[in-house]
């Protein structure tokens, strides 16, 4: 069976560097710093008090007021991205044949703020006060849920949970839908809104965030001088269709979806094979899937957390990969601007990469000022950088041992 070619050919950001395509690319290129100091919770108690909020999101501006409430902030994210992705691929919903119309969203953690707050509601006024919307707004799936029913979309409508991988196994899993046949149109990315006081105590007791002061300079990806992530939240949405019906429609294309790899490091439930192996054979598989040779890589977006094991270890898979080409690609983690999205991470990456393919600007990593002799390519430090790009890798690596690779390419 011919596998279909499948275009990006809609782009929805809720970000901390700026909400819609525009705003966001703008951030990027002028390696603009989208965390600071939090303001959704109280931190007094915290070792940790900064992260990358989004702070002009207005759920009004998207989404039914009654609605609204019936939606946690992470799946608001997820429907407000969804429609700007529509509006910007000029899809009529009303047009589509529904049942070939789909939705595959990441997200790692779900409705996390729901969960706090109705625990809370448990503990100081009993079960009988529990809302009968929490079940409905807490679970991971309902972003899917409340998106298809927006949109109504009613071909394949599924979830991905694979930590900070999410976003990029459920583009990964949206595109083979698409190249198979079971799906016209896709809408597919992440969404996250995980800076609450209970997630944020975890990450804090695991000591996995940056203990640095100053959050314009915390998140430094291979600097030798990092010392943990950053949190965000946000969400990134893509609109996927095959060539033949975005053609059909005179559809703009952003680029071309050609490859995906995913796989499981079996080592660890939070620390990376130590070898870099998972994030290596996640490349290679999506080069493979690509046809292409691995020397053809124009760009890489890294998932580049700036912590300590992450950065080295992705840095050797990335050799693993290249073998001598690996110090002619640019690397980069946008990481270092938006902060961690976690699970809608990916989403927001594969924008990056669209950056690369249709400007041909690759976006920096800022706060890159240390070398460090474990992390020595070249990570695009602080200044984003003109280059035409054909093929870009994005990487995204969660806890659990996931690793998954997208590789896009310049539509031709």
């Amino acid at each position: 069976m011919d596998k279909k070619r499948v275009v990006i050919t809609g782009i929805g950001v809720i970000t901390p560097i700026g909400t819609g395509k525009e705003a966001y690319l703008q951030g990027l290129k002028e390696g603009k710093c989208g965390i600071d100091f939090i303001t959704r919770f109280d931190t007094e108690k915290f070792d940790v008090r900064i992260a990358a909020e989004v702070k002009d999101f207005e759920p009004a501006n998207y989404i039914d007021k009654k609605e609204c409430k019936r939606m946690d902030r992470f799946t608001q994210f997820a429907v407000a991205a969804s429609k700007l992705a529509v509006q910007d691929a000029k899809l009529d919903t009303e047009s589509l044949e529904s049942e070939r119309f789909g939705v595959c969203i990441g997200s790692g953690i779900g409705g996390m703020e729901t969960l706090e707050n109705q625990h809370q509601i448990l503990l100081e006024k009993g079960p009988g006060r529990v809302s009968p919307f929490m079940v409905p707004m807490m679970i991971s799936n309902i972003a899917s849920g409340n998106v298809s029913i927006a949109l109504n979309a009613k071909g394949p409508n599924t979830t991905v949970v694979t930590a900070c991988a999410s976003a990029t196994n459920a583009i990964g899993e949206a595109f083979k839908t698409i190249q198979r046949g079971d799906a016209d149109v896709m809408v597919t990315g992440g969404s996250e809104a995980s800076i609450t006081p209970l997630s944020f105590a975890g990450f804090c007791s695991m000591k996995a965030l940056s203990t640095n002061p100053d959050p314009k300079t915390a998140c430094r990806p291979f600097d030798k001088d990092r010392d943990g992530f950053v949190m965000g939240e946000g969400a990134g949405m893509l609109i996927l269709e095959s060539l033949e019906h975005a053609e059909k429609r005179g559809a703009v294309i952003y680029g071309e979806v050609v490859g995906y790899g995913a796989t499981g490091d079996a080592y660890h439930i939070t620390a990376p094979a130590p070898d870099g192996s998972g994030a290596y054979r996640a490349m290679l598989m999506a080069v493979n899937d690509a046809g292409i040779a691995p020397q053809e890589l124009g760009y890489i977006n890294a998932h580049g957390t700036s912590t300590e094991l992450n950065d080295k270890l992705e840095t050797m898979a990335i050799k693993n990969l290249l073998k001598e080409a690996a110090y002619d690609v640019p690397v980069s983690s946008t990481k270092s601007m938006t902060g961690h999205l976690l699970g809608a991470a990916g989403a927001i990456e594969a924008v990056a990469c669209i950056l690369a393919l249709t400007e041909g600007v690759i976006p920096p990593t800022i706060n890159y000022h240390t070398p460090d002799e474990a992390c020595d390519l070249d990570y695009v430090p602080n200044t984003a950088r003109k280059k035409d790009v054909r093929y870009a890798l994005s990487n995204s690596l969660g806890f659990g041992g996931h690793n998954a690779s997208i590789l896009l390419k310049k539509y031709e």
